[in-house]
This record gives C-alpha cells, structure tokens and sequence, in this order.
C-alpha cells in the first residue's frame, strides 16, 4: 500500500498510458513484481493533501488491507503552510507507525529531497523541511521502519529531476526515487532509471524565472492565502488491489 500526498500520488510524471499519472511507487511496484510473485498494490495518495488529511482518509482503509508492506510520506505540505508545528508532526508520525507495525506490516519513510536550491524563497522554509526530517529520522529509528533519505541523495540538486514547476519530481526525479527505494528493498532497479539526463540548458530555458512566476509561483501563493490545494475536489480513494503481475 501506498498512502500520502503527490509525491506518492505520481504528480509530474505522466502515465505513458494517458491515464493519470505514475510515479515511483507504480514503478517499484511493476519492478519489485518481476520478483516479488502475486504481488498486489494499491495506491491511495492524493496531491495537496496535509499530514492530518492523509491519516484520516488513507491509514485505516490501508491496514484493513492487512498490508505486508506500506509506504508513508506526509508533512512536506504542512511545512510550507503558516502554523507549522514539527513536533506535532513527530507525535503524529509516531502514532502512525506504530499501528502500521501493530497490524504486521513493514513500513518505507521518507525525508523530503532538497528542492530549496532552484526554488526562490525557499531557504526560507529550508529549516522547516530539515526538522520535518529530523522527525522522520527519529520515527524510523525508534520503530525500526525503512527510511529512505532523499535529503542526503545529492542527485536532487539536479535542476533535470523536477518539473517545470520546481516542486514536484518530473519523471526522471521519480525514477531517481523508484532506484532508492529499489535498493533499501532489496529490488535490482531497471537499468533504463539509470540513463544519462536530458541538457541542462532545456531545463533551465524551461524554467525561465519569469514564465515559472506567472504560471506556478502565482497560482501556488493564491491557493496558499486562500487556504485551498490542487487536491481539493479530489475524493479519498477506495482501497483497490491490482495484481500487478
């Protein structure tokens, strides 16, 4: 099972399908099934979705699956929101872990990857997403679940893994996250995650100061004072096993 926001959800990588999106745990999953037999997954991430939301609508339906194993990742979008509060989220993510461990299952944790570097401002939240880590770490090491550090993983610096608008992962960004949890899995990653990048000088043309302000900066502060997210009139979705193989 995967629960959480539009890092899990697969937001800037489109399905090659045209249906939705992908992202790292679709991919792990086709992956790890080639030898994993009669592995089942399900999905229930949502984009914009804040740590409390995530827990009320995505973690029981996830353990009545009686899930081996279960990927969290929550709390990136609370740490861009006023009000943000660290420690609550570390109680939180301590709660849920434990239930995860209680019904049997194995849990993934993630700490946010780096995106303070080509994003203006955003060294200002920087120490906000090193104490959501902070948590994160603790929590892993207090339960004994699999943390995948994406902080520590300086590929991420690279401007070529996120998309045009400088927040979420592109599809290269979610192979780079499908070849870590891969290797904390023990799953040999495919080869094709692990081809050369596109030209820098395209994906920074494509992030034009100017043009990303008008068409993402601008729209992300207005649902940010508004208090709305992209993932607003998105319902919880409802546990749906696909065998992948």
């Amino acid at each position: 099972m995967a629960i959480g926001d539009s890092f899990t959800e697969g937001l800037g990588d489109p399905d090659p399908d045209g249906d939705g999106f992908r992202g790292w745990a679709d991919l792990f999953a086709h992956r790890a099934a080639d030898f994993w037999p009669d592995l089942a997954y399900a999905n229930l991430a949502i984009r914009g979705r804040l740590f409390d939301r995530i827990v009320d609508e995505q973690v029981v339906p996830a353990i009545k699956q009686s899930p081996a194993l279960v990927s969290f990742a929550a709390g990136a979008n609370d740490a861009l929101r006023p009000g943000f509060n660290a420690t609550r989220l570390s109680t939180r993510a301590h709660e849920v872990v434990r239930l995860f461990k209680a019904s049997g299952a194995e849990v993934v944790l993630f700490t946010c990857a780096d995106a303070t570097a080509h994003i203006p401002g955003m060294k200002v939240l920087r120490k906000r997403f090193i104490a959501t880590n902070d948590a994160y770490r603790r929590v892993a090491a207090r339960h004994k679940a699999i943390l995948i550090d994406l902080w520590k993983d300086e590929a991420f610096v690279d401007a070529r893994l996120w998309s045009e608008d400088r927040l979420h992962l592109n599809s290269h960004g979610h192979r780079r996250v499908a070849v870590n949890v891969c290797e904390a899995l023990g799953v040999e990653p495919d080869q094709e995650w692990l081809e050369p990048l596109p030209s820098l000088v395209k994906v920074r043309r494509e992030m034009n100061g100017a043009a990303w302000a008008g068409k993402h900066l601008a729209p992300w502060v207005k649902r940010r004072l508004t208090g709305k997210s992209s993932g607003d009139s998105v319902e919880p979705k409802r546990p749906k096993l696909l065998q992948v193989k």
